[in-house]
């Protein structure tokens, strides 16, 4: 037996020959799982509620309430959990049609036999699993695993969240480092509203994007008539991000002359803007990101050490979505709930889609 009867997969068995319903419930409670019987639709309603059961197995034609309506009662309210459908010889294509409108993952043509059931019981526990956890995880959201938009139930990542809380109080500067797509930009954002500085502005700029002539002008902005095309006064990011936090992504792209013009502004809490004579206090925090080894590019001579050890005052490191267990999953459910806000059909994910989320390897990370 698959390891999920070990740990009591619950079976509503649904049917109104009590005969049929109490010989099913004998020979399942012999394969290890926990059988419970309602004589209708009605009564498996109640059962539902009180019990949650993983699996349901279901006749078709019962009284007061049938297994068509129930099964579309149970979709309609988004509680959907696996369900094998019983049907006598002839009926098929009425269970098939049944399995594709109502949800109805299978079905079982009587007479019943036992190793048919068996199988598919197997099948229809593991995914009945996944749903339970599913919606584990999905009430986890409520309380725990977010820091603002980030999310996360793994130790790894739960050690992130409190090494935020730790740095984000402090006007020292932040290192956060990590593959590309994991998060780093949620990771700074999180800093700042964690901050003192959280009702001043958050001000991010992608370094790797940004061509080398345009850098200075984009960091410190220009006066009207500092070169060709200035045709009026720019503001810089620096000036923009004045009493709150400037995020410097992909700093290791940045080039050594801007480095150098970075590295003063640290130092001096002043700038010039290009073609300026009137230096520029400022009073911003600065938060960096790489998906750069820069101990390795420091090395080289490609990164100012002395700058280096001025972004690096406290290092944040992300690991990649694949190293973090369930997060994916949790992620998943948090992106649906996005979805469902726009789009009410959507009510939750499959248990093959499920299983297809943590397969993957997800080398796009929190991106893709």
């Amino acid at each position: 037996m698959a390891g999920y009867a070990s740990v009591t997969t619950k079976v509503l068995i649904v049917d109104d020959e009590e005969n049929q319903r109490t010989g099913l419930a004998s020979m399942i409670s012999s394969w290890g799982f926990a059988a419970e019987t309602a004589a209708d639709g009605v009564e498996a309603l109640e059962k539902i509620a009180e019990s949650a059961p993983h699996v349901i197995i279901t006749d078709l034609m019962m009284p007061r309430l049938d297994g068509f309506e129930l099964l579309r009662r149970l979709g309609t309210q988004g509680s959907m959990p696996p369900a094998i459908v019983l049907t006598a010889f002839g009926n098929i294509e009425t269970a098939v049609a049944t399995m594709h409108d109502l949800g109805a993952y299978w079905f079982l043509e009587k007479p019943i036999q036992p190793n048919a059931l068996r199988v598919l019981l197997e099948r229809a526990a593991s995914h009945g699993r996944l749903a339970e956890e599913a919606e584990r995880l999905q009430r986890q959201l409520s309380y725990q695993g977010v820091l603002g938009n980030l999310v996360g139930q793994s130790a790894v990542m739960q050690q992130v969240f409190s090494l935020v809380r730790q740095v984000a109080p402090s006007k020292a500067a932040v290192l956060i480092t990590g593959e590309s797509g994991t998060g780093k930009e949620l990771v700074a954002r999180g800093i700042h509203e964690h901050s003192p500085r959280r009702n001043g502005p958050f001000v991010a700029i992608n370094c790797a994007a940004m061509p080398e002539t345009l850098m200075e002008s984009e960091l410190f902005g220009h006066e009207k008539g500092a070169f060709t095309d200035a045709t009026a006064r720019r503001t810089g990011q620096f000036e923009l991000a004045n009493t709150g936090t400037l995020f410097l992504d992909e700093i290791g792209d940045l080039s050594l002359v801007t480095q150098a013009k970075l590295l003063r502004v640290l130092q001096e809490r002043e700038f010039t803007r290009i073609g300026g004579v009137q230096p520029i206090k400022v009073d911003v925090r600065i938060v960096t990101a790489t998906n750069k080894n820069l101990d390795d590019l420091v090395r080289k001579g490609q990164f100012r050490e002395d700058l280096y050890y001025r972004l690096g005052v406290m290092d944040v490191h992300l690991p990649p979505l694949r190293d973090r267990g369930e997060d994916v999953v949790l992620m998943a459910l948090c992106f649906l709930k996005r979805a469902a806000g726009e789009s009410p059909r959507i009510r939750g994910y499959t248990p093959a889609a499920l299983r297809a989320i943590r397969a993957y390897g997800w080398p796009g990370n929190v991106r893709e």
